[in-house]
């Protein structure tokens, strides 16, 4: 077994390069054979994980928060959905925010992590493809996706998010959270993007089935219970199911805010209202929409509508700790 670390030293404020020599300490102390490289962008964890996958290694491990998990992650497909390698993919957290890993039962504690990472138990999970617009043209308002539009292709293991989502991670990572924390930072920003938000109308095509949302604050496609920073969903999904949860938010006003807040962050299931819509999709299709087009992934910004979301065709082996 050889493993390939790609480590972000800049994760939670710069704090990740402290955990790097206990890394590989641990790691030197179990006798495991390992390479690794320092990045310095998120450029560089994809084109790491593209490289690591490339050459056959074993596991590849993404050492940082949620930005480098979802980047080595995406090293790990091509543009067509298949997965590139038989490698497995590994997780030691140094990030604010591990939904990721609280999704699939990786350990925050480096210690544990790192230790799971030795067990090497394996689970398979599906991976939710994204290809959307790479730049913002009024020219797509209320278009599909077409062939002849400049597109890119991103993968993730959590959720995106059409409206809200793209705001509220600009106003999270933009520092706030090294001052209130992660929950708070990411709370107080939902509710000033709530505030300042102005709702449209949505035209989307699920599973072929043309409809409109209207008032529409935020539409999460997601696989697992985490939205971002202890924003929940209550979902039947399994992890090698091949559909996704779609959930509508739509009809805030001042007066329904604290009710949304604790929707919002109490995970409890989720009754169909004019507030909160859910159903589960394997496709969908969103048309352009100049007002509000941004897309975010895994919890940052990463494009702009119109976009098409399904399932990458291969699962991803994910290593993880063992249930007992």
């Amino acid at each position: 077994m050889k493993y390939f670390l790609i480590m972000n030293p800049k994760a939670r404020g710069g704090k990740s390069q402290k955990l790097f020599d206990l890394i590989f300490t641990l790691l030197n102390n179990a006798n495991i054979v390992y390479d690794y490289r320092i990045t310095s962008s998120i450029v560089d964890a994809y084109e790491f994980s593209v490289y690591a996958n490339t050459e056959q290694f074993d596991v590849v491990v993404a050492i940082g928060g949620d930005g480098t998990i979802n980047a080595v992650l995406n090293g790990f497909y091509n543009k067509n959905g298949k997965k590139i390698s038989g490698s497995s993919m590994g997780v030691i957290y140094t990030g604010t925010s591990p939904d990721f890993c609280k999704s699939y039962n990786i350990p925050i504690n480096t210690k544990r992590a790192v230790q799971t990472l030795i067990e090497n138990n394996r689970i398979k999970i599906g991976i939710g493809k994204l290809t959307y617009s790479v730049k913002n043209d009024i020219n797509f308002n209320e278009q599909l996706l077409k062939d002849n539009q400049n597109k890119e292709v991103r993968y993730f293991g959590c959720c995106a998010n059409i409206g809200l989502g793209a705001p509220v991670a600009r106003r999270a990572n933009n520092g706030i959270r090294k001052y209130l924390g992660d929950f708070m930072g990411t709370l107080f920003s939902l509710f000033i993007t709530i505030v300042k938000y102005r709702a449209n109308n949505f035209y989307i095509i699920k599973d072929g089935v043309k409809t409109t949302i209207t008032k529409l604050y935020n539409l999460s496609i997601g696989r697992t219970k985490y939205i971002a920073s202890g924003i929940k969903v209550h979902n039947s999904i399994g992890l090698k199911e091949r559909k996704f949860y779609c959930l509508a938010a739509r009809n805030f006003t001042i007066l329904n805010l604290p009710r949304i807040l604790i929707k919002a962050y109490s995970g409890k299931k989720i009754k169909n209202t004019n507030l909160f819509y859910l159903d589960y999709i394997t496709q969908i299709e969103v048309k352009g929409n100049f007002k509000n087009p941004e897309i975010e992934l895994d919890g940052d910004p990463i494009g702009y509508l119109p976009c098409k979301i399904e399932l990458a065709n291969d699962y991803l082996v994910l290593i993880t700790k063992k249930s007992h």
